[in-house]
């Protein structure tokens, strides 16, 4: 006899089929085929056989992509301890995907395993996507990255900077120079992270209107001077894009970058299917020893709502697959599948230092910089980086607003198993 427990985790199609198999041997009048060995032997090979169907199925409807053993061993213990709910690996390089993983929950309550194609928020890995989008119409000669701000977006004709500010008085004066398209690329506009008026959500307001709010917002600091986080400065170069292009922010990446690079997942508003792979966002309970879910508190809820705004700065929602492709473009110095998206010298610009000399701070144009490596994070702890020394592409999702126990270890341990596995491209 098979155990209970075993024939509960049998996909119910093998399990019919077995049956059906094992009623059409006790049919058969042979009383050598009815001893306990034989039906025993028959069982396992007709589970071998509904196995095999059952893969045959699965990869029929989709593709498979190879796994690192390697890499799911180093995360489940992460997962086992509850430092972690789940994770989506992949790791690539310019030509081909090496392996894709998926461990522990995208629902834990539900007890939905993370899966290859689960759908994240990605949140701030949108600014590489928004600067990868705005260096094609540097390639094409309709931006100029050293041109001001207000040559596209007119309101910043009137910017002031606070000299001095404290409980009760700010006082401003004009900024030395006026801030660059590279300045809001690189965080060094001295815009402030976002404008009081997007409360109490960063997706309510149009692209437009959001914009025009910081050109009313006094800079904290003078332009190209100081390196701050800023949606604000990314957000304006997504509104350049739509200015320039006469196209919504949201259509040109469609256009430009998603359907060529073949980006189905990729997207500001999941539909529905999509929100059922959606991973669930996670945080350490009160005691930091387990988790508890939680919501996205910069986006408001129901995330397919239309009516929410594109958020160039962090608001994309994407998969491993998808994120795999657009790096493959990077990595690829601007091609992918035979199709040129930008050139070589855009890529080099976008992925290089763009902060002034006099700043530690590396910085592109949407992409952090760290010598031979760029990439960028995201809020709930996602990440891709593209490692050029080793000609790798290693990805990372999970959602987590933080993690209890040494979960926020769980990415190194990820990436050290990546490079020991695949080591130095040639």
């Amino acid at each position: 006899m098979i155990p209970g427990s075993a024939l509960a985790t049998i996909p119910p199609r093998c399990l019919e089929f077995v049956l059906l198999l094992k009623t059409r041997l006790l049919t058969v009048r042979k009383p050598w085929l009815h001893r306990p060995f034989v039906l025993r032997a028959f069982t396992l090979l007709s589970l071998a056989l509904a196995g095999s169907i059952s893969t045959r199925d699965a990869c029929a409807q989709k593709s498979v992509h190879p796994t690192s053993p390697k890499i799911v061993e180093a995360l489940q213990p992460y997962v086992e301890s509850q430092a972690l709910a789940g994770a989506v690996t992949l790791v690539a390089d310019k030509d081909k995907i090496l392996s894709v993983d998926a461990v522990g929950f995208a629902d834990i309550a539900a007890k939905r395993s993370m899966a290859a194609d689960s759908l994240f928020w990605i949140a701030s890995q949108s600014k590489p996507v928004t600067g990868a989008a705005l260096m094609i119409l540097v390639d094409e000669g309709k931006i100029d990255l050293n041109a001001p701000v207000s040559k596209y977006l007119p309101e910043f004709n009137n910017t002031w900077v606070a000299a001095y500010r404290d409980n009760d008085t700010v006082l401003l004066k004009r900024p030395a120079r006026q801030i660059t398209v590279r300045d809001c690329m690189n965080h060094t506009s001295g815009m402030p992270f976002k404008s009081d008026l997007e409360q109490p959500t960063l997706d309510l307001l149009m692209l437009r209107d959001g914009v025009r709010s910081y050109a009313m917002t006094p800079l904290n600091s003078e332009p190209g001077t100081k390196y701050a986080y800023s949606n604000a400065g990314i957000n304006a170069g997504g509104r350049i894009i739509e200015v320039v292009s006469g196209m919504k922010y949201e259509d040109f990446l469609d256009k430009r970058l998603f359907a060529p690079l073949g980006m189905k997942d990729t997207t500001f508003w999941p539909n529905e299917e999509q929100l059922t792979r959606l991973a669930k966002p996670y945080k350490p309970t009160a005691d930091k020893m387990g988790l508890e879910e939680t919501t996205i508190s910069q986006l408001r809820y129901p995330l397919s709502d239309r009516t929410r705004q594109p958020m160039p700065g962090g608001g994309l929602f994407s998969t491993a697959s998808d994120m795999g492709r657009f790096c493959q473009m990077v990595l690829n110095k601007g091609t992918f599948d035979g199709k040129r998206i930008l050139s070589e010298a855009a890529v080099a610009t976008m992925t290089s230092k763009q902060t002034a000399d006099s700043l530690k701070d590396g910085y592109g144009v949407g992409w952090s910089t760290q010598g031979e490596s760029f990439g960028h994070g995201g809020a709930l702890a996602t990440n891709h980086t593209i490692d050029t020394k080793r000609g790798l592409i290693t990805i990372f999702l999970v959602q987590h607003a933080g993690f209890p126990k040494n979960g926020n270890e769980s990415q190194g341990a990820f990436r050290k198993a990546a490079e020991s596995q695949f080591g130095p491209m040639k």
